[in-house]
């Protein structure tokens, strides 16, 4: 069961632009918290946690937060919908929550590991593995959020799969996708071994290429000594 992680702020009076600028010129991130048929509460938060629960701890956006706004009575439990990263410096500029409560069902992207690489003969072999999906789309409790899930590839050769099949899903959690064994990751031909493989294809071809010339060019010749032969017969016969 995911626990709720405790998440300070403070309540700001006005929406708009003009108003979240503000919040940064002061040192605070701008977000908003709604959902759940309530009003929305619109909220600051400090940067310095923010960059903590992002950046240092995995996965923030299948996180349950207790946010507690100062001023504000009640619980608001929640989960990150929306996050705005400053295209330069990369930092959040605006996050959006949705209210849930412990039994609300949400969809969330669950971010993949992999175990098992050391058991991958493919992988041993100079094999490498191709990600298909870095995370999945899952839905389930909002009290039960799986942190992320592990994907094994123990055993797989090159050009074998892991599907979501192989996956042990955490208990009440599925996969959005249902109507069919979606792939997750392959263990694809390592590049050198694809160049060699070009390099001898390549050479066959040109062997090729250098029998059909050189049959061509034979061809003319023995059609030239029939010439030849086809006349001198004739003068033969002539004397």
């Amino acid at each position: 069961m995911s626990e709720s992680h405790v998440l300070e702020a403070q309540q700001r009076e006005r929406a708009g632009k003009g108003a979240a600028r503000r919040a940064r010129r002061n040192g605070r991130i701008p977000g908003v918290i709604y959902g759940a048929g309530k009003d929305p509460v619109l909220v600051t938060f400090d940067p310095g946690t923010l960059d903590r629960e992002i950046y240092q701890k995995p996965g923030f956006f299948t996180r349950l937060y207790d946010i507690r706004v100062e001023g504000v009575r009640g619980k608001q439990l929640a989960i990150c919908r929306d996050l705005q990263l400053d295209p330069v410096t990369d930092r959040p500029r605006h996050l959006d929550f949705l209210r849930v409560s412990a039994k609300t069902e949400v969809t969330i992207e669950v971010p993949v590991h992999f175990t098992g690489e050391e058991e991958s003969p493919g992988l041993k072999r100079g094999g490498v593995l191709n990600v298909v999906r870095h995370t999945v789309e899952m839905l389930c409790r909002a009290d039960n959020m799986p942190a992320y899930i592990e994907v094994p590839l123990a055993g797989l050769e090159i050009n074998d799969s892991a599907h979501i099949s192989s996956v042990k899903l955490p208990e009440g959690a599925r996969p959005t996708i249902e109507d069919r064994d979606f792939t997750i990751a392959t263990i694809a031909a390592p590049s050198a071994v694809k160049a060699e493989a070009a390099e001898e294809q390549a050479e066959v071809e040109a062997e090729h290429v250098a029998e059909e010339a050189g049959e061509a060019e034979e061809a003319p010749a023995e059609e030239e000594a029939g010439a030849e032969g086809t006349e001198e017969g004739g003068k033969e016969k002539a004397e």
